[in-house]
Order: C-alpha cells, then sequence, then structure tokens
C-alpha cells in the first residue's frame, strides 16, 4: 500500500479537517478519521472527543457516539453531506 498522498487528497484531508464534528459537531477545525487505513476518501471528521478520547470516541468506549446513536457509516454521511453542502454554497456565491 501506497501512503503517500496526492495532491488531491491533501485537499480533501484539509476540506475534511475544515468541518465541524460529523457526530457533535463541534466547532472545526477537526481530525480525519479513516473509515478504512488508506482510503482518504472515506475520512471522517471528528473532533479530538469524537475521535482520541478514550470514553468518548471512537477508539475509546465510544460514549459520545451512542449519545448520538450514530456509527461511522453515519458519521461518514455526515462528512459527506457537509463537504456536498460546502462546495454547493461556493459555487453559488461564485460569480463564474
Amino acid at each position: 500500500m501506497n501512503n503517500k498522498l496526492n495532491a488531491k487528497e491533501r485537499l480533501h484531508l484539509a476540506r475534511v479537517k475544515g468541518l465541524s464534528c460529523s457526530v457533535c459537531d463541534a466547532p472545526a477545525p477537526s481530525e480525519a478519521h479513516h473509515y478504512k487505513q488508506g482510503l482518504q476518501y472515506t475520512c471522517i471528521a471528528l473532533c479530538v472527543d469524537c475521535h482520541r478520547n478514550g470514553f468518548l470516541g471512537i477508539h475509546g468506549q465510544k460514549r459520545n457516539w451512542a449519545i448520538h446513536k450514530m456509527d461511522e457509516i453515519d458519521a461518514l454521511n455526515e462528512t459527506i453531506r457537509k463537504l456536498c453542502e460546502e462546495t454547493t454554497i461556493k459555487r453559488d456565491i461564485s460569480p463564474f
């Protein structure tokens, strides 16, 4: 597996990190949680608590995830929705 990111993958990850948390909606910046390692386009925008917190986070007991009744697919869907919304907003305000 090649772990070197190309320019489009770096841009995508930067956009994901610029979103609010897909679980609890904590404001940006977020961390990019990889649904599957090496698949850059399946990253989920997560705050530190929802990502790395031992009690609340996905890499811990997932309590915040349970409170919000979400799993990784739900959070990935929310990340994609936010990215699409961001793209639509930029397109709508563009003079071109």
